[in-house]
């Protein structure tokens, strides 16, 4: 099969970018990979699954099993002084070289470090996806230098309740003081028509354009179609018949 160009990736469906995961060991943690590629799932195909880091340290115990069973390539990085991390610049130059087989359409960077920031912004100057997964203590510079970035704590909750019954959305959600309701309500107001609905797709793209990091789930809701039915006293949702489909298309508006 002849590789895919990068001049073709705009058109491709979502779902069938070729990716590249590239994991961070200094900032990552082995306990969420395993949802963390789950999440990869949704946007792409991991072709390319790579680790960095010093897997002769005690502290790397814990990615063996994991890196088995999930076929990542570890890429062994010796610290070759105290205080210099060699893991970043083999990531960089190993993401530049698969950036230039021009293969791919799309790379996600998982770390919490703010020197990837560079490196972010230029796959995408290069007409790349770039998807983000960090902890929430990742530098905002980060993140927004992402098309679309995930806080691995989302996912950790995630695999911490796997086993247990499905819980319900939180319904003291739309008492969080954390949620962003301007903001929401300012992307709302932008991304919508001239009488102030706004299709539910296209209101998720243009928050996830304005704040990459905006996650429904970080309010208790697993979908935004879930936060906009939960959120009542900010939403009004409306269901239109799609033309030449059995199926609905959900808009939003203001109330």
């Amino acid at each position: 099969m002849d590789p895919v160009s990068k001049s073709e990736s705009p058109t491709r469906p979502e779902g069938q970018l070729r990716l590249a995961v590239l994991i961070d060991a200094d900032n990552a943690q082995a306990s969420v990979i395993e949802a963390l590629l789950e999440e990869v799932a949704r946007y792409g195909d991991a072709v390319v699954r790579r680790i960095y880091g010093d897997f002769t340290a005690p502290t790397s115990a814990a990615w063996k099993k994991v890196l088995q069973r999930n076929a990542i390539k570890p890429v062994q990085q010796f610290a070759y002084s105290t205080g210099k991390n060699a893991t970043d610049s083999t990531l960089i130059i190993d993401a530049m070289d698969l950036l230039y087989t021009d293969t791919f359409d799309g790379f996600c960077l998982v770390t919490s470090d703010s020197d990837f920031t560079g490196l972010a912004t230029r796959l995408r100057e290069a007409g790349l996806m770039v998807y983000g997964f960090g902890e929430r203590k990742t530098p905002e510079a980060f993140r927004n230098a992402c098309h679309r970035f995930v806080f691995v704590e989302v996912l950790r909750e995630a695999t911490a309740e796997s086993g247990a019954p499905k819980r319900q959305p939180r319904k003291t959600a739309e008492h969080d003081p954390k949620f962003p309701k301007k903001f929401v309500l300012r992307a709302l107001e932008q991304s919508a028509d001239d009488e102030g609905w706004a299709e539910l797709g296209t209101f998720g793209r243009y928050l996830v354009k304005l704040q990459p990091d905006f996650d429904s789930r970080l309010y208790g809701f697993r979908k935004l179609s879930d936060l906009v039915r939960g959120r009542t006293d900010l939403f009004a949702i409306e269901e239109r018949a799609i033309e030449g489909s059995s199926q609905k298309a959900i808009y939003v508006r203001a109330r």
